[in-house]
């Protein structure tokens, strides 16, 4: 998760406390859309800090659930 904030922080320019309100705000909007298996994936990339390669896996999977590559 803090991989991700960082991330939202230096693309926007926001301060840390408000990229993790959008951070949480995006994530929590994907698991009430996403089926549940995808949901669950979710939950695990962020409890686990995984690093930007398991990103890239987890983005690559979600980019085939709408059709892209």
């Amino acid at each position: 998760m803090e991989e991700l904030v960082k991330l939202v922080s230096q693309k926007t320019g926001l301060s840390e406390e408000m990229s993790r309100k959008a951070a949480e705000t995006v994530i929590g909007y994907l698991k009430e859309r996403l089926p549940s298996p995808l949901a669950s994936q979710i939950d695990a990339f962020i409890k686990s800090g995984a690093s930007s390669n398991a990103a890239d896996d987890l983005i690559s999977g979600l980019g085939g659930l709408f059709n892209k590559k």
